[in-house]
């Protein structure tokens, strides 16, 4: 096997490496998670809006703007690190968004002291809807193992070869997936938002969100690039058990 950064990665057999210590899987681990709570605290559940020539005014949900670069993460995970290790991380920004969940709905339903002014603002802010929180764990969980599935087998489909095709073909099912559960589930029939707007709302996420994947195509080739030669392997799940709920590696 290679040094760390010296010459090509060598193809290894995801299950030839369990227990191998990795250099960078845990600051990969932490960005994801970061990235996933961030855009869910602070744009899941605003509809914005804007004016698109010829076509006039456009609603899109907010966190389109941040929230791919987690199914771009998870891109590089899998391509990397192989599904076993992209599963944990999964599972790893699961549980950090059910103790999101779990925490908000306490602080908010603390007492406010009479002399804070904040409690209605701050309802309106971190105060999720049942709804919206259950939407979201559940169109994560499904989204992201659909992408870190799809990616690995086509993995092997192409024999390590055109990453864009994994990449793209990846992020095209699981943010489906993902915004097929998550609209419908938070928001139809729900006050404020009709069918039609729903639907909008969801298929205008779903290209946005395939085609930032498209925009940071060379972002990925670089990041995969740079980590496959210093950690000095390229992983194949030629015989890994796909179940999701599986947490060995």
């Amino acid at each position: 096997m290679n040094g760390a950064g010296e010459g090509r990665p060598v193809a290894v057999e995801a299950g030839a490496l369990a227990g191998r210590p990795f250099r960078y899987f845990d600051f990969m681990m932490a960005a994801f998670v970061t990235i996933l709570l961030l855009s869910n605290i602070i744009g899941a559940g605003k509809r914005a809006v804007i004016d698109l020539p010829w076509i006039g005014p456009w609603p899109f949900g907010a966190g389109i703007l941040f929230f791919p670069v987690s199914y771009v993460l998870g891109d590089v995970l899998t391509e990397v690190y192989g599904y076993g290790r992209a599963r944990r991380c999964v599972w790893a920004g699961f549980a950090a968004l059910l103790f999101m969940v779990f925490m908000s709905i306490v602080v908010v339903a603390l007492p406010p002291d009479a002399g804070w002014t904040g409690q209605a603002a701050y309802e309106a802010v971190f105060g999720q809807a049942w709804r919206i929180a259950l939407a979201s764990l559940c169109a994560f969980w499904a989204g992201e193992f659909a992408n870190s599935f799809v990616l690995a087998k086509m993995k092997i489909m192409t024999q390590g070869r055109w990453l864009w095709t994994r990449t793209i073909g990846s992020t095209i099912i699981g943010e489906g997936v993902d915004s097929l559960i998550f609209y419908p589930m938070a928001f139809l029939g729900a006050v404020g938002w009709t069918t039609h707007e729903v639907l909008i709302v969801l298929g205008t996420q779903w290209v946005l969100k395939v085609s930032w994947e498209v925009i940071l195509t060379p972002v990925t080739y670089a990041v995969v690039g740079f980590l496959k030669r210093r950690e000095g392997v390229d992983v194949f799940d030629e015989q890994t058990d796909f179940s999701p709920f599986r947490a060995r590696v």
